[in-house]
């Protein structure tokens, strides 16, 4: 009984997290921004290299590019509203859904070949970045 009722508290707070499609993908870009700053900290130098620890955070990453659906992320009439979605998101679709398609498939090989050091992390993490990068300038309004 306790299974049941944990498993459907977890469906209710998986079905709200988009309930609001905006607040959808800011959570989930805020946790892949954590995630990447986690890694960031040991290319940087400021976390010693932990190969367990930075696979760890390379799976999270994984899982949650693998949460980021585009259809239910971003349906039309989400441009509008507390967003920095740029309109060029619904404009080319298809080139948003590569860009998060490449994004996942690059995490992915990066689980599948962890890094046995902070050199190859760091070609990883730029390969990584660089997806982020690309998308950022096409597909995000800057702040201002």
């Amino acid at each position: 009984m306790r299974k049941l009722v944990i498993a459907i508290s977890m469906l209710a707070f998986a079905g709200s997290a988009y309930a609001d499609p905006i607040k959808g993908r800011q959570a989930l870009m805020k946790e892949r921004g954590k995630l990447a700053g986690q890694i960031s900290k040991v290319v940087k130098g400021e976390t010693p290299f932990d190969a367990a620890a930075v696979l760890d955070a390379l799976k999270a990453l994984q899982a949650n590019a693998e949460k980021f659906d585009v259809d239910t992320l971003f349906p039309a009439g989400s441009e509008k509203g507390d967003t920095t979605a740029a309109p060029k998101i619904w404009e080319d679709m298809a080139g948003f859904k590569a860009a998060e398609d490449k994004f996942l498939a690059d995490t992915k090989a990066a689980v599948a070949s962890p890094p046995a050091d902070v050199d190859a992390l760091k070609a990883q993490l730029n390969t990584l970045g660089g997806d982020c990068g690309t998308c950022h300038q096409t597909y995000r309004i800057k702040k201002t």
